[in-house]
């Protein structure tokens, strides 16, 4: 008890000197040192990975890190530079931070001021604001974006697009046209939403067969999804088991 209780005083010292020598914020001091194993767990993810690793799966870490510490930083960031500067780059950020914050009447919002102009047909613009719309059910106003984006081959026929029309089409009642886009969908995207959607929409119109098959799937590659990235892919996984239920 007296050799780990030493182990991790050592460990949380040897943080704060890096917090201190890497000119990091100080405030990773108290989190170190509050919040014990914890806190300086958070902080190897969020600034010590990283750094000494480098490369997109650090960067994934530390992001995850960050946000799981505090969540609207992102937004609050994304608010101040628009409040500054309130371009086209600037509002699409911040309607993406806020429609991650389940803020969407905010981001379609956004998303419609970004959209003007030379700027009515970006895919981004045009995917971002269908989302919005879906999320706000107002599938009727999400399908002429969807149907707009269709129309650039290259860009606008996405897997993430194909999901928005899927989930459009449900709420429309299309079930035959939302399973097609569901299907094409699940089997390109990456993650588990994808695959959850669809066999929420196979349960909701009583295929349940198909859904359970696709809820074995996904149990099967949870079991493979480790650190920051399993609590992400256990709500699509909750997702599709509430359907069933």
């Amino acid at each position: 008890m007296f050799a780990s209780l030493g182990l991790m005083i050592v460990v949380q010292v040897a943080l704060c000197i890096h917090v201190v020598r890497t000119g990091q914020q100080m405030y990773w001091m108290w989190i170190i040192i509050a919040f014990g194993p914890v806190g300086s767990l958070v902080y190897v993810f969020a600034i010590l990975l990283p750094d000494l690793l480098g490369g997109t799966t650090a960067r994934r870490l530390s992001k995850a890190a960050r946000d799981t510490l505090d969540p609207t930083r992102a937004y609050r960031q994304a608010k101040i530079d628009c409040d500054d500067s309130p371009t086209v780059a600037n509002r699409m950020r911040l309607a993406n931070a806020a429609a991650a914050l389940g803020r969407h009447d905010e981001a379609e919002a956004l998303f419609a001021q970004a959209g003007q102009g030379i700027h009515a047909d970006d895919p981004a613009i045009l995917l971002g604001r269908a989302n919005a719309l879906v999320e706000l059910g107002r599938f009727a106003d999400a399908l002429p974006l969807l149907d707009k984006l269709g129309e650039d081959p290259d860009k606008g026929r996405t897997p993430a697009a194909a999901l928005a029309l899927g989930r459009t089409y449900e709420g429309l009642g299309r079930a035959s046209e939302a399973d097609r886009a569901y299907e094409w969908a699940a089997g390109r995207l990456p993650g588990l939403e994808g695959l959850a959607r669809y066999a929420a929409f196979l349960a909701h119109t009583g295929r349940r067969e198909e859904a359970q098959d696709i809820l074995t799937e996904i149990d099967r590659r949870l079991a493979r999804t480790k650190g920051p990235f399993r609590a992400e892919a256990r709500t699509w996984r909750d997702l599709a088991a509430q359907a069933l239920a």
